[in-house]
């Protein structure tokens, strides 16, 4: 119960934060649970990570939900 109101907390805090800090955050846990010693991200591809985040910062990109994505690359299979 106490580690599941610490995580709440932690949680509640990160999502307060602007939005690049929160994906600041996120690309660090996920770098973190890369356990098995894979390989670097290139600076090339970290760079291109990096102008796709300024990009939906900037709002200059327009974002799909995920469900249309996938209803999309579906009806082009079938």
């Amino acid at each position: 119960m106490v580690m599941t109101t610490r995580i709440d907390k932690i949680i509640a805090e990160a999502l307060d934060l602007p939005s690049p800090l929160r994906a600041f955050i996120a690309a660090k846990l996920l770098e973190s649970l890369d356990v098995d010693g894979g390989r670097e991200l290139s600076p090339e591809w970290k760079e291109e990570i990096h102008r796709r985040c300024r990009e939906i910062d900037e709002g200059t990109v327009h974002l799909a939900e995920a469900d249309e994505v996938f209803a999309r690359a579906y009806s082009k299979l079938t």
